[in-house]
């Protein structure tokens, strides 16, 4: 449901891929002019040694330059709005500090 509005540089002109290669993992959404991964959470992400294996990515993707914005599957669902809000947000954050 995310991809609609993502796909086709839709989000502000920049260009996302679905289901991206990076170091050692799949990110769900990634975007390579703003350095950020989008991650969707399902069902299994409550269970600890999932949350374990989200945190080692988000610290190896951060040593590498790249933030995981993340999202709850339900929140796209349910609240579509606010999660676009917050990409914007982190886009528009971006853009004022690095131009």
């Amino acid at each position: 449901m995310l991809w609609r509005y993502l796909k086709g540089k839709q989000m502000k002109g920049y260009d996302f891929h679905r289901q991206k290669p990076l170091l050692n993992y799949i990110a769900d959404f990634y975007c390579a002019e703003l350095s950020l991964v989008i991650e969707l959470d399902g069902y299994s992400h409550t269970f600890e040694e999932v949350q374990e294996r989200d945190r080692i990515k988000e610290e190896e993707l951060a040593s590498v330059g790249v933030k995981v914005l993340r999202f709850e599957d339900k929140e796209v669902f349910k609240d579509i709005r606010n999660v676009l809000r917050t990409i914007e947000g982190y886009i528009e954050e971006y853009e004022h500090t690095h131009h």
